[in-house]
């Protein structure tokens, strides 16, 4: 339902008296200048009236929905320049309007620009690129109706000829009107509640235009027309119910709609290929037409050879924007390519941990037992007498068969996708823990290491006994690759980088052979016996668990990098405690 406001009743009221009063004169003033001047300037009135009501139709909107009011209002204010025109000669100088005027192309050409407002389809959600392209058409489209002007009616006003002028010109302003109304329709039929409601109010004062307008030719050409008289009235009523169309437009919100249809846009482009081709068919006519003097004949040739070259010119520009879009839509197409089999890969990399996870559950649970029982006996074997050496070599069984049930609990956990005890971890401690534990195989195997350790480091949320696990399955697959070629160098980074905290392994050993598998379950370079391919698969889920990332890549020089990425969290007030239980398992190794 439309609701106007206060001012728009108001505005709408004089519309309806300004028509009121045009009726009023045709039938009370005679004919005369006063009935000319009242009349012409009471249409400017209603025609500037039109214009000043669609525009803030257009600054109330975005996007091609403004488009759709611009161009409004620049169709009516076309119309209104030509009405100028009809003052300057009619009240201003007091003759009658030059049979050859010139200034004829402007009322011709106020239909072209609502032509490209309904071409616009504003009821229709588009994209950029679709509004970009269009546009390009519609410009296609306007040089082609100037051209049509050019071509039929110019000629006999440039070697003036007053009859084939006149016909020219209403018979292709005929045509452009039985266009725009044909297009109408088409639009209005095919548009939602709303915008048929501004679609009809469209129609209608068109339609009275158009009838109104044949109807006066017809007078013209009978000697019975003059301005101001009943022949004025349905033209003044379709210029009044311009501004009740703006009017109305206010009181209902357009709304754009999705369309899923693939060829949307396509029939104006099509249009504009048909104004191309229709071109060797105009210059084709001018040569053919023996009626036409030999003047008039070049004139429209040299026209068409114009006009070919800048539309052809416009062709290149189309086609070099079109270029790059598809460009730019392969270019996402690539990504869109490489976004799908990197999620492929995650899907296949899930479904692999979930397998692994039911073997793992079952391996845990048997575990179990045996480290219950050497718990037993190493804390029975560490309350018997024993000399300190004993003692001490006691104690550190207990320690590892303690940290050993506890990596196995974390099993069970990921097994059974339930996250972990977490407490606020400084990955730094913990790298520096992890160098203590494996510190005696790396000197057996004549191994360097080097850490690059930021003391300040923000800490994540996680479980230290998982990313413990995870620190010593990449170090021993470093030490193990580094080892077959005798030693080499082992280098551990801490940093941060934003809001998250990079960890990297590296090692200068003969890398990996497939590093885009390496995490996947079972997959393993080792001889048979040596290697069951499950520590970096592991290690991938509790990454993953963190919300992490990790990845596996080759260095130019040598060696294969684990690069771990990590989301940083603000625990300032627990960091003490945490380098402090980071540290702790150190400490317990050392002594």
């Amino acid at each position: 339902m439309t609701v106007l406001s206060r001012r728009s009743k108001l505005w709408l009221l004089a519309t309806v008296v300004l028509v009121g009063a045009q009726a009023l004169a045709a039938l009370l003033i005679p004919r005369g200048y006063l009935l000319t001047a009242f009349s012409d300037i009471l249409q400017a009135l209603l025609l500037v009236s039109g214009t000043l009501a669609l525009i803030p139709n257009a600054s109330a909107t975005r996007g091609r929905i403004r488009g759709f009011w611009i161009l409004m209002a620049v169709g009516v204010a076309f119309w209104f320049t030509y009405q100028l025109c009809w003052i300057y000669f009619e009240v201003y100088r007091q003759q009658e309007l030059p049979a050859l005027f010139s200034g004829d192309i402007i009322l011709f050409l106020h239909i072209v620009p609502m032509m490209a407002a309904l071409a616009l389809e504003p009821e229709r959600q588009q994209d950029d690129r679709t509004t970009r392209l269009g546009s390009l058409d519609f410009v296609l489209l306007l040089v082609w109706w100037v051209y049509l002007y050019l071509f039929t009616v110019t000629p006999w006003s440039v070697y003036p000829n007053e009859l084939a002028y006149q016909q020219n010109l209403n018979t292709i302003y005929l045509a452009e009107k039985l266009v725009f109304l044909a297009a109408l329709t088409v639009v209005w039929t095919r548009s939602s509640p709303s915008w048929k409601t501004i679609y009809g109010q469209l129609f209608g004062a068109s339609l009275i235009y158009s009838l109104s307008s044949y109807v006066a030719t017809w007078a013209i050409q009978k000697h019975v027309y003059y301005t101001g008289s009943l022949y004025d009235i349905p033209l003044v009523v379709s210029m009044g119910w311009f501004t009740v169309f703006a009017l109305v437009a206010r009181g209902v919100p357009p709304r754009q709609e999705k369309t899923s249809k693939t060829g949307h846009g396509v029939w104006v482009a099509r249009l504009g290929m048909a104004a191309i081709f229709s071109l060797p068919l105009f210059a084709t006519w001018a040569l053919l037409d023996r009626t036409a003097p030999r003047s008039i004949e070049q004139l429209r040739l040299l026209l068409t050879l114009g006009t070919i070259m800048v539309m052809g010119a416009m062709v290149f520009i189309k086609q070099h924007v079109l270029d790059r879009e598809l460009l730019s839509l392969l270019r996402a197409s690539q990504h869109s390519c490489e976004d799908l089999k990197r999620l492929q890969a995650q899907l296949v990399q899930s479904e692999k941990l979930a397998s692994l996870g039911q073997l793992v559950g079952g391996a845990a649970h048997e575990l179990n037992n045996p480290l219950t029982a050497m718990l037993g006996y190493a804390d029975l074997l560490a309350s018997s007498p024993l000399n300190d050496e004993q003692r001490s070599l006691a104690d550190k069984i207990g320690y590892q068969a303690r940290r050993t049930k506890t990596l196995v609990a974390s099993l069970l956990s990921f097994a059974k996708q339930a996250p972990g005890e977490k407490a606020p971890v400084d990955m730094s401690a913990l790298a520096q823990t992890a160098v203590k534990l494996f510190q005696p195989q790396l000197r057996a195997r004549k191994i360097e290491v080097r850490t690059r350790l930021t003391t300040d480091l923000p800490v994540i949320r996680g479980n230290s006994n998982q990313w413990l696990q995870v620190f010593m399955h990449i170090s021993n697959n470093a030490m193990q690759a580094m080892e077959e070629r005798g030693g080499g160098i082992f280098t551990i980074t801490t940093e941060r980088q934003g809001d998250r905290i990079v960890i990297e392994f590296c090692d200068n050993g003969p890398g990996a052979r497939q590093p885009e598998r390496v995490f996947d379950p079972f997959y393993t370079t080792k001889p048979i016996g040596q290697g069951t391919g499950l520590g970096l698969s592991a290690c991938y889920g509790i990454v993953e668990e963190h919300q992490g990332k990790i990845s596996c890549h080759n260095c130019p020089q040598g060696g294969a990098v684990f690069r771990i990425e990590l989301p940083a969290i603000d625990a300032s007030d627990s960091l003490p405690e945490t380098r402090a239980a980071g540290a702790a398992a150190g400490s317990s190794t050392e002594n």
